[in-house]
C-alpha cells in the first residue's frame, strides 16, 4: 500500500505526522502506519504506539535517536528518581516535542519497549501532511500481523512459543496455551498472522502520564 509523502508545508500550517512503526525481527514482520498530530511530544506518541502494537504499558521504554546531527546520542524515556538508577542522559519523553527530531520524511528513530524483553521498533517519519478538517487523530491507517505477547521472552523466546504454538502436539503446548490465557483474555484466538485494525483503540496520554507521575 503506497502512502502519501508530502515534504514541503507552509512554515505556520497545521500538520500531522505518518509513521511506519516496524517490529525489529527476523520474521514475522509486524508493523503499524499511525498519523498524530504534528505537535505530540515522545509521551504522546509513545502511547500511540502502545496502543497501535497492542502492547499494555506494563514495562519502561524510551526513544533512541544515534544519529542526531549533534553528533551525540539523544535518548527520550521516563527517568526514575533513583539514586542508583539515575540517568542524566535520558531526557524526560514529556518535556520533548516529535516535531523537533522529525524533521522530513525518512527522519527515523528507535523505540525500545521492555528492556528485558528489548522489543526494538523502527519509528520511521513517512511523510508530513497538511492537516484536513474532519480528521481525527491519532489512527491507524495499516498494518501486518499481531505484536508479540508481553513478557514472551524477546526475539527468541517469541520463536520458539510461535514453533510451540503451531503444533498442537508439539511438548509443551498445553502449557504455552494455560500461559497465555493468563496474559491475555482472547488467548484462545491469539494468531500471530492476524492484524485487526478495527480493534485499535486510542487511550488518553494526558490520563496516562497523570497516573505514571502518581507512581513516580
Amino acid at each position: 500500500m503506497q502512502h502519501p509523502n508530502i515534504t514541503r508545508i507552509k512554515p505556520k500550517a497545521k500538520v500531522f505526522l505518518q509513521f511506519r512503526i516496524t517490529l525489529q525481527m527476523d520474521k514475522p514482520e509486524v508493523w503499524r502506519v499511525i498519523q498524530v498530530p504534528g505537535e505530540y511530544t515522545f509521551w504522546e506518541l509513545h502511547v500511540a504506539i502502545q496502543d497501535a502494537m497492542g502492547w499494555l504499558d506494563e514495562h519502561l521504554h524510551e526513544f533512541r535517536h544515534e544519529h542526531h546531527p549533534s553528533g551525540h546520542s539523544m535518548r527520550f524515556g521516563i527517568p526514575l528518581d533513583d539514586d542508583e538508577i539515575i540517568d542524566p542522559n535520558l531526557v524526560a519523553c514529556w518535556q520533548v516535542n516529535i516535531g523537533d527530531h522529525f524533521r522530513r520524511p525518512g527522519d527515523k528513530m528507535y523505540y525500545v519497549y521492555d528492556f528485558g524483553d528489548n522489543w526494538v521498533h523502527e519509528v520511521l517519519l513517512e511523510g508530513i501532511l497538511l492537516w484536513q478538517k474532519g480528521v481525527k487523530l491519532p489512527r491507524c491507517i495499516d498494518g501486518r500481523r499481531a505484536a508479540p505477547p508481553e513478557d514472551s521472552g524477546g526475539r527468541g523466546g517469541y520463536a520458539e512459543l510461535l514453533e510451540v504454538l503451531s503444533d498442537p502436539d508439539a511438548e509443551g503446548h498445553e502449557e504455552v496455551m494455560t500461559w497465555l490465557s493468563n496474559q491475555h483474555k482472547d488467548a484462545g484466538s491469539f494468531d500471530p498472522e492476524i492484524f485487526d485494525i478495527t480493534k485499535v483503540k486510542f487511550s488518553n496520554p494526558a490520563k496516562r502520564l497523570k497516573k505514571l507521575q502518581e507512581n513516580l
